[in-house]
């Protein structure tokens, strides 16, 4: 039957027979048919990430605008990449990038390898009572906000009665406010993130260690293999995977260092230290009302840790791992 007669009838064995439509346009409608249901519960999450991710993008554009809101984005001055210039000649940007690459650099390769450190730990418990009820206590951090977790640094190390500003005063022989000097800005951020983060990052792990095949770990015993040797040969291979695609995703937000924590975190004193990406677009966005000049600071990190995503994808390829996408 040629293309000119596809929708004629044809004559088989002396019957009439109707063609079928594409099996493309027939699986798509026989899909939406069959599980209208569960597309019904997928609506609502679909229209969230129309309305509040993809819509709101359509205002990215005042990036490259001179934005007057009076005027509307469309009535307001184009003027390219001006605001990107005016921020990457700021003599601010190199003191905020690098403030946001450290912090970032510290919950990439010490935040991020002691989430698998505790998985391991974990997973080597035998006693079912005592491993549940650690898990329970290292995930319950993740549930109190940033306000508590700061307002909790805050009766630590208070100056005069905190009890960590006590003894680690006596223990080195200082007299330190540790909330305003700039040098114990950044541990005190690795420590609230490590507390507050690394509990709850331990559940991805656990559901990859409960897939690994325990005939493995016997293969691994008749062979000679101490503790160590099947963590080393049997686990970490079979969770190398996950691994790759959870440091793919944290090295996309590699300047998304977190602006509530770090506000709260942040004073007069240790301004030098704290300022980052996401405060300094709450600074000049909000607070002086520069929203072109703060939009371009905000879309040009987005689109760095979308080139990191990407970037660290295709190597992960190259390493003949899997990747996100």
């Amino acid at each position: 039957m040629t293309s000119a007669t596809a929708d004629v009838e044809a004559v088989e064995d002396g019957a009439l027979v109707r063609p079928e439509p594409p099996p493309n346009r027939r699986n798509l409608v026989g899909n939406l048919v069959r599980y209208r249901w569960l597309f019904l519960l997928l609506a609502p999450g679909v229209l969230y990430f129309v309305l509040f991710r993809f819509w709101p993008m359509y205002g990215a554009q005042i990036a490259f605008r001179n934005y007057i809101p009076f005027l509307g984005i469309e009535g307001s001055e184009w003027v390219g990449w001006a605001h990107f210039e005016s921020f990457f000649s700021n003599p601010d940007f190199p003191r905020i990038l690098g403030n946001t690459l450290i912090l970032a650099a510290l919950g990439l390769f010490i935040a991020f390898p002691l989430t698998i450190v505790l998985a391991l730990l974990l997973n080597e418990v035998r006693l079912q009572i005592l491993k549940r009820t650690v898990q329970t206590l290292v995930y319950i951090p993740h549930f109190l906000s940033w306000t508590v977790v700061v307002s909790l640094t805050g009766l630590l190390f208070a100056v005069g009665n905190g009890p960590l500003w006590t003894a680690i005063n006596d223990l080195l022989s200082t007299n330190t406010n540790f909330l305003a000097d700039p040098d114990w800005f950044r541990p005190l951020i690795l420590l609230q993130t490590v507390w507050k983060s690394t509990g709850w990052g331990t559940i991805i792990f656990l559901a990859a260690l409960a897939s690994v095949d325990q005939e493995q770990y016997e293969a691994a015993i008749i062979d000679g293999a101490g503790r160590w040797q099947r963590v080393w040969h049997v686990t970490l291979p079979a969770i190398r995977s996950t691994i790759v695609v959870l440091l793919i995703l944290q090295t996309g937000n590699v300047l998304d260092t977190g602006f509530e924590q770090i506000y709260l975190m942040s004073n007069a004193l240790n301004r030098s230290v704290a300022d980052v990406f996401d405060t300094y677009v709450y600074f000049t966005g909000i607070q002086q009302g520069a929203y072109s000049y703060s939009t371009a600071v905000g879309l040009a990190k987005a689109i760095v840790g979308l080139i990191l995503i990407f970037g660290t994808n295709a190597l992960a390829k190259k390493m003949k791992q899997p990747g996100i996408f």
